[in-house]
């Protein structure tokens, strides 16, 4: 097993509660999936949000998937002119059999701009296609 870090951004569309909760569900879930994770495999979590962001913290959307045992925290995104709104970052450590080259870092929803020069980045579209 090794070490690694994997990062994570969404974008919410407002600041509320419930939407914090489903989309901060959503990145941590997406995460696990694409690197094939179990809740076990984490060392920890560290979230940032942008400070328009003040209805929830990120990590309760962990606690309530099952991330009781894992240290999680979150702390202020740095306010830089014209940074995109809205948006929940997280930097887990998991242990993996994954080389640092296999790991998928996930951005959703309009933080996929963010990170384009990653290779595996993977968009969802904020509304479903007509």
């Amino acid at each position: 097993m090794r070490v690694r870090a994997i990062r994570g951004a969404t974008q919410l569309e407002d600041d509320s509660r419930e939407h914090m909760l489903e989309r901060v569900a959503e990145m941590v879930t997406d995460v696990m999936r694409s690197n094939d994770l179990e809740v076990e495999d984490f060392i920890s979590i560290i979230f940032t949000a942008t400070s328009d962001l003040t209805s929830e913290f990120p990590a309760y959307a962990a606690r309530r998937l099952g991330f009781d045992d894992v240290p999680l925290i979150c702390a202020r995104e740095l306010e830089i002119d014209g940074s995109m709104p809205r948006v929940v970052r997280m930097l887990a450590h998991v242990e993996t059999h994954l080389s640092r080259s296999e790991v998928t870092h996930v951005y959703l929803h309009g933080a996929a701009n963010l990170r384009r020069d990653l290779t595996k980045v993977r968009e969802v579209p904020d509304e479903a296609p007509s």
